[in-house]
């Protein structure tokens, strides 16, 4: 059965992106970490809702934790290292595909500790693919999607969640823990499209970024939807949360307990009259859950 819920949310930020992307609950420095993609930069959000802004060379599609407290970023130009105690900020590899054309977006590393990472293609032609990096390498382990987003294990490990924003579609794989094998794409997910004249205000959205909880629920941020999803393992809507906001980019639990869900959210290229409507576009909102989510890994350097 489906809850309804109109969440009681807080304001987490005191200052909005353009795109914010990638909340990460650094599970060694205790902090929330996340991005602006075209502003590039990336943010470290305090408990009383300040900001600290690192710049960064290039557009970055995601963050990730290392147990040092450091953390990477998938850029269009690579992955890089920063270090937010000491600001050192270097390039681990460059980018596996043409950056003129492509860049890195949603990832996050898997329960060993192997960095996945999707790109999207800048034309939006179903060219994107998603990469593994371990032992400083980049492979390309699957393909044939537009945009890459959505990346999420169940808590056992053994199934990994992508999604095609694109096509509205979250796709499931099994998956090998010990190996990063991973089994055949199914459809797991699926949302209608908008259709041509459809009004907003009627539209679900879109399937971006998302997170896993200790049940095995998957909630999923409805870009364009004004609402996060939160799915059964069998892909049914069991609570849907309805926001301030026009366009949630993904969520992340974080706090000592796991129980604070943070939601990025957009404001880049949005219609001058909806953010009038609109205040917190572009900001962290924050909710209490009742499920823990499940603690990011960390990538094994």
């Amino acid at each position: 059965m489906q809850e309804q819920q109109h969440a009681a949310l807080m304001l987490a930020s005191e200052t909005p992106a353009l795109l914010g992307e990638s909340p990460l609950w650094h599970p060694v420095a205790q902090q929330l970490f996340y991005v602006d993609i075209p502003g590039r930069a990336l943010h470290c959000l305090s408990t009383r809702g300040a900001t600290r802004q690192w710049a960064l060379s290039d557009e970055p599609g995601c963050v990730a934790a290392v147990a040092d407290g450091s953390v990477l970023l998938a850029q269009r130009n690579g992955l890089w290292r920063l270090d937010p105690l000491t600001d050192e900020y270097h390039q681990l590899t460059p980018p596996p595909y043409d950056a003129a054309r492509q860049r890195f977006n949603d990832g996050k590393p898997d329960p060993r500790g192997r960095l996945w990472v999707g790109t999207l293609d800048d034309a939006r032609r179903p060219e994107a693919a998603l990469y593994c990096w371990s032992d400083g390498q980049f492979q390309r382990r699957a393909e044939g999607i537009t945009t890459s987003n959505g990346l999420a294990w169940c808590p056992q490990g053994q199934l990994m969640y992508w999604a095609d924003t694109k096509a509205h579609t979250i796709y499931r794989m099994s998956f090998d823990l010990e190996t990063g094998a991973l089994g055949e794409r199914e459809v797991w997910a699926r949302f209608a499209p908008r259709a041509e004249g459809q009004p907003l205000e009627s539209y679900g959205g879109r399937p971006d970024g998302a997170a896993v909880d200790e049940e095995g629920c998957y909630w999923a941020a409805m870009y364009e939807g004004q609402q996060v999803l939160r799915l059964s393992p069998q892909g049914e809507v069991v609570q849907q949360v309805s926001l301030p906001v026009r366009c949630p980019t993904m969520v992340a639990f974080g706090g000592a307990d796991l129980r604070t869900l943070y939601i990025t959210t957009a404001r880049d290229k949005r219609p001058a009259d909806e953010l009038a409507q609109q205040p917190w576009a572009g900001h962290v909102l924050s909710m209490r859950v009742s499920v823990p989510g499940l603690a990011a890994s960390l990538v094994a350097l």
